[in-house]
């Protein structure tokens, strides 16, 4: 046997353990939550199903609604555990297999070393992928239901020695327990808003690591071929129909897409202060051992005029430290948009950010001293993975496409249509082919409508 076939051999082993180690911690909440007899219940269906199908189906047939209820749900949250630990067996396979063989990135690069240099060079400086996220109604889980299942998940990936095997078998045991006592659905229908927090969800979880990740990835393979992403390109953006998806959806209305858009922002600003706090922990560099460009201190200066609420304490503590100090406010106008877009107050130039544009701005100035004065390693890297996150998700995380009944595209093509005057029939009497024809024709001559 092969040593790739022991190492398939190992994992399955050690899958198929952690398996039934779920389902045994599963077996002892069934007990503490609902009695033995529903554990018993579950085994009989269990062997029943293996052995004898016909058998099984009568048991089904003679339980009660309410049993078979809570049998229903014991099944479904033993297929939840046994994928959340599919899913980590998983992940470490392909972190192993990347250590192997290198990451599909490295694999695609090594292939673009025969490439066409201008013809690939312009290919990188106008790449742009770009994921939209859609309220789709059989993907219902729960955050509720996710955040522990992620929980289960971190605590399969955590080591464990075996003086802490039983702590670590009771924090497993807690969030089994806590998945079995929180609905799995919602008891009402989610509103366009309720949607629009589950794509979050996962636009957060995206901002706080993965994202960062393969952009940092993607610049060093490009490197390492020969080429180098520019600093203004933004290869990968995301989009949402959630909120703008007006499609015969009449619960989407102007005012529900303005309050999402405005949640998408309070996360998205969020998720840019936790990166910029990050920084300031790291840009302690001092006036005195590094510099800083001109540039960037008179941008200093003038934020700090604009900017009365920077605590003295700060400027006093980091009167020697400018990249911090220029850090602390970008935290400030990002507290200040935050603070105008729940208000509805007029944009305060200065004082915070009208888009991201801005905020990459002040970054970049940090970005270009560090890389003029011997801090080049960390603006080419860490300083460099948080502009590109931040460009990937902006200040509202995603862009938002806002999608139209074509009823109301035909409304104002007809008012148009009708006066130009040119049919004799007005442009709602028209069979939709005719329409489809006519506006074919309008748009392909010189000067449409």
């Amino acid at each position: 046997m092969s040593s790739a076939d022991d190492q398939t051999t190992t994992v399955s082993t050690e899958l198929r353990a952690d398996i039934r180690r779920l389902g045994d911690l599963l077996g002892e909440t069934l007990v503490r939550q609902e009695g033995p007899e529903l554990l018993d219940l579950v085994e009989r269906v269990r062997r029943l199903t293996r052995e004898d199908g016909d058998a099984a189906a009568e048991l089904l047939r003679g339980t009660e609604l309410e049993t078979a209820a809570k049998l229903v749900r014991a099944f479904s949250t033993y297929f939840h555990l046994a994928n959340v630990t599919e899913q980590v067996h998983r992940g470490r396979e392909l972190r192993a297999k990347r250590s192997a063989e290198g990451g599909l990135l490295a694999r695609t690069a090594d292939r673009l070393k025969d490439a066409d240099p201008d013809h690939l060079r312009a290919t990188v400086r106008n790449l742009n992928v770009r994921p939209v996220f859609t309220a789709h109604p059989t993907e219902a889980a729960r955050r509720s239901v996710l955040n522990k299942l992620r929980r289960i998940a971190a605590l399969l990936e955590t080591p464990v020695i075996e003086s802490d095997r039983r702590r670590h078998d009771i924090r497993l045991a807690e969030n089994i327990d806590l998945v079995w006592q929180t609905d799995e659905l919602r008891v009402v229908r989610p509103e366009p808003a309720d949607e629009a927090r589950n794509a979050i969800y996962y636009l957060d979880e995206l901002h706080a690591n993965a994202v960062g990740d393969v952009l940092e990835d993607l610049t060093a393979e490009l490197e390492r071929v020969g080429f180098t992403l520019p600093d203004d390109t933004r290869p990968l953006t995301f989009g949402t129909w959630i909120g703008g998806d007006r499609d015969g959806n009449p619960n989407v209305t102007p005012q529900v897409t303005w309050d999402v858009l405005i949640l998408q922002h309070e996360h998205g600003i969020n998720d840019a202060l936790d990166l910029i706090d990050e920084l300031r922990g790291f840009l302690s560099n001092s006036i005195r051992y590094a510099g800083a460009t001109e540039e960037l201190l008179e941008s200093l200066q003038a934020d700090l005029e604009a900017l009365p609420e920077i605590s003295p304490r700060y400027k006093r503590l980091n009167a020697e430290e400018p990249y911090r100090l220029k850090a602390t406010c970008i935290r400030q106008k990002l507290e200040n948009t935050k603070q105008r877009l729940a208000k509805g107050t007029p944009h305060a130039p200065g004082r915070d950010y009208l888009g991201t544009s801005e905020l990459l701005t002040d970054l970049t100035l940090i970005q270009t001293s560090l890389r003029e004065h011997r801090g080049g390693l960390f603006a080419d890297g860490r300083m460099n993975r948080t502009i590109r996150t931040l460009a990937a998700f902006g200040l509202q995380l995603a862009t938002m496409d806002v999608r139209e009944h074509a009823d109301a595209h035909h409304h104002a093509l007809g008012q148009l249509f009708d006066r130009l005057g040119e049919e004799s029939w007005r442009y709602e009497d028209m069979p939709r082919e005719y329409r489809h024809k006519l506006l074919a024709k309008e748009l392909r001559s010189r000067r449409p409508l």
